[in-house]
């Protein structure tokens, strides 16, 4: 039966342990990487909706004035017998109260977006984490002075992998 790194009942060299550090370390960036794409892309995505609003909000008042203001105005006129005008007038005002609301729904949005800061989050999470790492220390063991191998601690046995995969 074998570990990930080697043989069970094996040490492994500076060499060995140097190369798992740097390859746990190089995946450690690249998951960070990976979250702050994720998190911009959630912050696009609500941009984009913000902006679709607005976008929204623009096209109903500039398409559907004439076919609305003229539908509602005649309407309103045959309800109430009020003069044409006013009726018009109301019918606008209908029309800008819709495209206030999609430009709220827009603003709204656009609020989410910027208030986000998922890029924020991954980068202080980064930082953290270099940090941490700047300031570990390995732990110093002890060479036999006949044969050069580390000395073991009490309750260590020469034959454990110290190393847990999980």
């Amino acid at each position: 039966m074998s570990a990930p790194d080697g043989p069970v009942g094996t040490e492994r060299s500076l060499g060995q342990l140097v190369s798992a550090a740097s390859k746990e370390m190089s995946e450690l960036v690249h998951d960070e990487i990976a979250l702050v794409k994720a998190q911009l892309t959630q912050d696009v995505k609500r941009g984009a909706i913000g902006s679709g609003a607005f976008v929204a909000a623009l096209a109903v008042l500039l398409f559907s004035l004439p076919m609305l203001s003229f539908a509602l105005a005649y309407g309103i006129h045959t309800w109430s017998d009020w003069n044409l005008a006013v009726c018009f007038l109301l019918s606008f005002a209908a029309n800008v109260l819709v495209a206030g609301l999609l430009a709220l729904i827009g603003v709204v949005f656009a609020k989410k977006a910027a208030k986000g800061k998922g890029p924020q989050k991954a980068a202080a999470a980064a930082k953290e984490t270099a940090a941490v790492l700047q300031h570990a220390k390995p732990h110093p063991r002890r060479l036999r002075p006949t044969t050069g191998a580390p000395e073991l601690e009490a309750g260590e046995r020469a034959d454990a992998v110290a190393r847990s995969t999980s």
